[in-house]
């Protein structure tokens, strides 16, 4: 078969002489038709990059979408019929970006070659030397895994936030080519750490969007152990997988993102039920009378007449209680009474110590008598 050279003959020269006028400056010539050439070229890129960010967000509202018909048919919901509203208009954009997307290829082969575009890398790859292997933490203990962690949050910490907060996926592989340190498991457990914090903190949109970033960084991770390579060389990889648009390898990453969130707000309930847990007991603890009992689970377990009595200080309407009971009943709640700080029986004798007065006034004695055992 002959060689087809009709390609390269649809190929743009700023500086072809050939077209050149006698009255016309050369130089300048040249000046404006590259000018020109880059300006297209420069517009031809924004409206792609414009077009793959569309395409985007649509990809990640339809996986959402997806998610809150699940919920809302296993509810009933009545916003059902306009989530699937939504859905049907999701699926017109889509033809539309199809549409666009063949539109698009259609008008880069027409395009004529130039200098910048007449070639391009086929492949690029890292190659990281077997020295620079990291440790391999199987082998630290607890002490020393945990002092490594926080060397490495002290150095990287403020670079992992910025990774963290990054929306699109080519800004995220520059990053993280530029900072090949951060492709590891600690970057990985400080965004979960993070996004633990921000549910917390009912910083709902903000913690979906860091949970976006801990799935691309696991991701990575996983790929490693699959190709049995150091993390750092699969970071160009994965970002190639998700650009490529493999439909099946991008379900599952929004699959695992969703279940993912679903384990963030779980455990952010665990740990805010558990810390409201650890204050109840703590303020319990402050309550505490002499004896070691809570006055208020101590209350709540009175007779009611006995409640009434405490709630009015009426210290013969006490007496009066006291007498109708059996004498065990009444040695068993006035103890509890006691030992929960309800009751002071020698609130008088403390009182006058704690004066230095032994001389009374009459509210004074009144107030001792509510405090004093009454007889049985």
């Amino acid at each position: 078969m002959p060689i087809d050279y009709s390609k390269w003959k649809n190929i743009e020269i700023s500086d072809d002489e050939d077209d050149t006028h006698p009255n016309i400056d050369t130089p300048s010539l040249f000046r404006w038709r590259h000018q020109a050439r880059v300006e297209r070229q420069a517009e031809a890129e924004r409206e792609k990059s414009e077009f793959e960010k569309n395409k985007r967000e649509a990809e990640m509202k339809k996986q959402e979408l997806k998610q809150k018909l699940k919920e809302a048919e296993a509810k009933g919901s009545e916003e059902l019929n306009r989530l699937k509203l939504e859905e049907e208009e999701l699926r017109r954009q889509e033809d539309e970006f199809r549409k666009k997307e063949e539109e698009l290829k259609k008008k880069e082969k027409l395009t004529p070659w130039n200098v910048d575009t007449i070639s391009h890398d086929k492949f690029a790859k890292t190659i990281i030397n077997k020295e620079e292997t990291k440790q391999n933490d199987e082998n630290l203990t607890e002490e020393e895994r945990a002092e490594k962690y926080k060397k490495f949050l002290d150095k990287n910490k403020s670079k992992i936030k910025h990774f963290g907060m990054l929306k699109h996926y080519e800004d995220s592989k520059r990053y993280l080519t530029e900072n090949l340190d951060l492709v590891c498991d600690d970057t990985a457990n400080y965004l979960v750490v993070w996004c633990i914090d921000l549910e917390i903190e009912e910083k709902h949109d903000l913690m979906e969007h860091v949970a976006h970033q801990c799935i691309v960084m696991q991701f990575i991770l996983e790929l490693s152990k699959t190709l049995k390579c150091d993390p750092r060389a699969c970071v160009a990889p994965f970002f190639v997988k998700m650009q490529q648009a493999n439909r099946e390898y991008k379900d599952g990453f929004y699959d695992e993102l969703n279940a993912f969130k679903g384990r963030i707000k779980k455990r952010a309930n665990e740990k805010i039920e558990a810390a409201m847990a650890e204050a109840e007991e703590e303020e319990r603890q402050k309550r505490l009378g002499p004896g070691g009992l809570d006055p208020v689970e101590v209350f709540e377990t009175l007779p009611e007449v006995l409640q009434k009595c405490f709630e009015s200080q009426d210290i013969q309407l006490l007496q009066n209680a006291l007498l109708s009971m059996s004498k065990e009943d009444a040695e068993y709640h006035m103890d509890r009474c006691i030992k929960s700080g309800l009751w002071v029986p020698d609130a008088k004798k403390d009182q006058a110590k704690k004066e230095g007065d032994d001389t009374k006034t009459e509210n004074q004695n009144e107030q001792d008598e509510l405090y004093d055992t009454p007889d049985s």
